[in-house]
């Protein structure tokens, strides 16, 4: 399976069309988008396009497709708008005999782990800054954001096939990759 994952849109109805375009073209099976999905939060500028009812609806036309965790910008009123689960603080993906452990990273991130074995990945988001990187015990990996990338990075998302994890920029340039399995 094919795994599209964003973070962080705030509510930016250009970039969650590029975001929903790239997703056609990538033929992912899913999306999951790890938080802050509508509205850009009181230490953000507003993104381009901001509106957030666009926003609501392109997506609720994937609500099929979508996994989603709650970011700190999410409020119960999301919930009622958007036609797909937002309010779960993390969701747990088994790959082989490890577990990625997806979440907005407002709560849990590498400064403050979940419960995670050796070896397995932490995903989240939050912090609009990409990472790929192994780290003493676990995989950390952040794919940016969709719409306010901070420390000079650029909108990205990224995607899990095959047991690597690839950060592209929407015109589909490979920004950074890291393979979560060993190699046989």
């Amino acid at each position: 399976m094919k795994l599209f994952v964003a973070s962080d849109i705030h509510g930016s109805a250009y970039y969650c069309r590029k975001m929903l375009d790239t997703y056609k073209k990538e033929g992912a099976d899913r999306m999951l988008l790890l938080g802050d999905i509508l509205y850009h939060g009181p230490r953000n500028d507003l993104p381009r396009e901001y509106a957030p009812k666009e926003v609501i609806a392109m997506l609720n036309e994937y609500k099929n497709e979508i996994y989603a965790v709650r970011g700190n910008c999410e409020a119960e009123v999301d919930q009622m708008v958007l036609q797909f689960p937002v309010m779960a603080d993390y969701c747990i993906l088994p790959l082989k005999k490890k577990v990625i452990y997806a979440t907005h990273g407002h709560i849990y991130n590498e400064n403050n782990l979940p419960p995670m074995k050796e070896g397995d990945i932490l995903l989240h988001g939050h912090t609009h800054v990409l990472k790929a990187e192994k780290r003493e015990g676990y995989i950390l990996l952040n794919p940016g954001s969709v719409s306010i990338p901070k420390e000079g990075n650029v909108p990205s998302y990224a995607v899990l096939e095959d047991g690597k994890f690839i950060i592209r920029d929407f015109e589909g340039g490979q920004i950074a990759a890291i393979a979560l399995e060993e190699e046989a």
